[in-house]
């Protein structure tokens, strides 16, 4: 399993349809809006680097509105809920 942390830019005014847009697709558990350098962080993960690739290809660059992502994918987590 490959879990990864993207993070992106958004054009001024398509924050929330990003937030949406992202929120709603399949291999998402969480997509934040945020301060800062990035205007949002989605936590997913996927079976396969390839299913990471269609991912963020095919999905977060052609979501209208999102300019720049920057991908983080994990070498060892620690989670507590």
């Amino acid at each position: 399993m490959v879990f990864v942390y993207i993070l992106g830019k958004v054009e001024t005014g398509k924050e929330l349809s990003v937030l949406n847009t992202l929120g709603n697709a399949g291999q998402v558990t969480r997509v934040s809006l945020t301060y800062g350098v990035h205007d949002f962080c989605i936590e997913a993960k996927f079976p396969t680097m390839e299913d990471l690739d269609e991912f963020l290809f095919n999905v977060v660059r052609k979501t209208p509105g999102v300019h720049d992502t920057f991908t983080l994918v994990t070498s060892k987590t620690i989670a507590r809920d």
